[in-house]
C-alpha cells in the first residue's frame, strides 16, 4: 500500500525545489495534492511541470485571507486536509546594518508567521492522525553572518514544532520539522544575488559540507514523506538534520 494512499495534502512553497521534489512524491504515494506558489508565474510554471500530478494555486504564504481561502478551499473540495507541508520560503541575505525593515518584516512574515497562519487556518480541517512538516533551516543552529533576520525566524520555527506538538497531541496531530543544509535548488538563484555570486556561494558551501556535495531537493522531500506517513507515528515535535554532515561533523 502506498505511503499517503487517499491522503489530502497541502504543500505550500511547492512551485520549485524541496516543494515540487515533494509535490511529486507525495502524489506518486497515493496523496490528492494542493500546492501553492507566490506568484501566478511560479504556479504556472509548477501546472506545466505537474500537469495533472497535483492542483497548483498562487497564494501568497504571508497574507491571512489568502491562507484562509486557500485551507478553506481544500477543505471544502476534499473533506478534509491530512498533510501540511510548510515549505513556503526565501532569504534575501544582507548584514545587519544594511538591511533595511521592509526585507527584515518580509523574510519574518514568510518564513515565520506564513507557517503560524497556516497552521492557525487550517487547524478546523486536520483529521484526527494529521501530520505537519515544517522547514526549517541548518541556520538555526549557529550564526552565519549574513542571516539574522532568516536564521531568527527559523529558530523560532523550529520552536513552533514544539510549541504547536505539546497544543495538537491530544488531537492527535503531530507536528515535526525537517531541517536542510543547503540544496541545490533555485533557491540559490533568487537570493538576489548577481550570478557569478550566486556560483560563488554555491561553491563555497559544496567545499564546506563533509560529503563534498549539495543536497538534493529530492532527499528533502524523502524526509518530508517520512514524517508525512505513518511510518513516523512515534515521532512528534522532532526536528530532522539533512545538511550532509556540516553542522554534524
Amino acid at each position: 500500500m502506498k505511503k499517503l494512499e487517499s491522503k489530502i495534502a497541502v504543500i505550500t512553497g511547492g512551485t520549485s525545489g524541496i516543494g515540487l521534489a515533494a509535490a511529486k512524491l507525495f502524489a506518486r504515494e497515493g496523496a490528492k495534492v494542493t500546492v501553492t506558489g507566490s506568484s501566478e508565474t511560479s504556479a504556472a510554471a509548477a501546472r506545466a511541470d505537474l500537469a495533472l500530478t497535483a492542483e497548483v494555486i498562487a497564494s501568497d504564504a504571508a497574507d491571512p485571507k489568502a491562507v484562509q481561502k486557500l485551507m478553506d478551499g481544500v477543505a471544502r473540495k476534499h473533506g478534509g486536509i491530512d498533510v501540511l507541508f510548510l515549505n513556503a520560503g526565501f532569504v534575501t541575505p544582507a548584514p545587519i546594518a544594511e538591511m533595511d525593515e521592509a526585507t527584515f518584516d518580509r523574510i519574518v512574515a514568510v518564513n515565520l508567521k506564513g507557517p503560524w497562519l497556516a497552521l492557525k487556518y487550517a487547524l478546523p480541517h486536520l483529521r484526527r492522525g494529521a501530520s505537519v512538516v515544517l522547514t526549517t533551516s541548518i541556520a538555526n543552529q549557529s550564526g552565519m553572518p549574513g542571516l539574522s533576520a532568516y536564521a531568527a525566524a527559523k529558530a523560532g520555527l523550529r520552536s513552533f514544532a514544539r510549541t504547536a506538538s505539546a497544543e495538537l497531541g491530544e488531537q492527535g496531530i503531530r507536528v515535526n520539522a525537517v531541517s536542510p543544509g543547503p540544496i541545490d535548488t533555485p533557491g540559490f538563484d533568487k537570493m538576489g544575488l548577481p550570478p557569478q555570486a550566486a556560483a560563488g556561494l554555491k561553491a563555497q558551501m559544496r567545499e564546506r559540507v563533509p560529503m563534498g556535495r549539495l543536497g538534493r531537493a529530492e532527499e528533502i522531500a524523502n524526509i518530508a514523506l517520512f514524517l508525512a506517513s505513518n511510518d513516523s507515528a512515534f515521532v512528534v515535535g522532532a526536528e530532522f538534520v539533512a545538511d550532509g554532515g556540516l553542522k554534524q561533523l
